[in-house]
């Protein structure tokens, strides 16, 4: 195998059962296991979403067999995929670990986010270049895919869709849809402030991507927001989508439609943050709200992956 290049396909991880909660959240905490009041909170915001924890771990395996399977169309024999987690087993160090046990001696790493943070991406691929590094491994890796056209097709698409969501939801909600004043709201993540001290470009990126997106839709009353800020002292990145949510309904809109481009699949930040929390807020504040689908396994994602990949491949040596 030791001919085929390996491709570690990257993401933050999530619990495998109810189970797995404490330790998950221990080792985001840097080995601070949660008080028992978060823990509970915790436990309660995972029992909240149909299904519990299991379908989230199960479709981030999905995401990567997906991709394995759309290498193999485009370069068979070429590409073989291996799954690092920033915060569940396998590890990215472990996902390293494993290519060189199959004699892999080129690698390719992408994370399952389009928009290149240091605090993010950024800190994936500098754990797979290390341990790379150490196993003899040479690494390149994918910095951000956030303009490419195959992602911004899948985003439209959903917006598009989702709009009509929205309608429908509206005429049910309140007997006609004509002359709602509607807004897209494109969020993403929050970090840290600081990354704007530090000319990060995660915030421009996202900002990129939702103008595109909304010019391929035809959407001109859009904004962009955050969401699921971290419970630190440090300030985050906001206004947090709720207090958006807030400011619109003052400003006498009656509908939003949600589209989280900074998450590609259905995790907790989305079933929960918005599904559950966001939906019931914008109920008290009189507002109808939905949210696009999330990409998950969608082909075009699967294609801007594979593209992204091969572009890679030709920095490394013999490729």
């Amino acid at each position: 195998m030791s001919n085929r290049i390996g491709v570690l396909v990257m993401s933050y991880g999530t619990p495998q059962s109810m189970d797995d909660i404490e330790a998950y959240y221990t080792h985001i905490r840097r080995g601070h296991a949660p008080t028992p009041e978060l823990l509970e909170e915790l436990r309660g915001r995972y029992e909240a979403i149909v299904g519990g924890v299991f379908p989230l771990r199960e479709n981030t395996d999905r995401q990567v067999a997906t991709l394995q399977d759309k290498l193999e169309q485009v370069a068979p024999g070429r590409y073989v995929c291996y799954q690092g987690l920033k915060h569940a087993h396998p590890l990215i160090e472990e996902g390293v670990q494993a290519m060189a046990a199959d004699g892999i001696k080129q690698a390719i790493g992408i994370v399952l986010a389009p928009h290149y943070s240091v605090m993010s991406v950024g800190s994936y691929l500098k754990r797979a270049k290390e341990q790379a590094s150490e196993l003899g491994i040479e690494f390149t890796g994918v910095e951000s895919y956030h303009l490419h056209p195959k992602l911004v097709a899948a985003l439209t698409e959903r917006v598009t869709d989702g709009l009509q969501k929205l309608a429908d939801t509206v005429r049910a909600e309140k007997n006609h849809a004509e002359g709602v004043k509607t807004k897209v709201l494109f969020s993403a993540h929050s970090l840290p402030e600081k990354i704007r001290e530090m000319n990060d470009p995660y915030e421009k990126q996202l900002l990129e991507t939702s103008e595109a997106v909304a010019q391929a839709a035809g959407v001109k009353d859009w904004q962009f927001t955050w969401q699921s800020a971290g419970r630190t002292r440090e300030p985050w990145l906001g206004p947090d989508i709720l207090e958006t949510f807030r400011t619109l309904r003052e400003e006498g809109y009656e509908a939003a439609l949600v589209a989280p481009i900074g998450f590609v699949s259905d995790h907790l930040e989305v079933l929960y943050d918005l599904d559950i929390e966001a939906k019931a807020f914008t109920a008290e504040l009189g507002m109808s709200m939905e949210r696009i689908a999330m990409l998950n396994s969608d082909p075009y994602y699967m294609e801007a992956l594979a593209d992204s990949i091969a572009e890679a491949a030709a920095n490394l040596g013999n490729a």
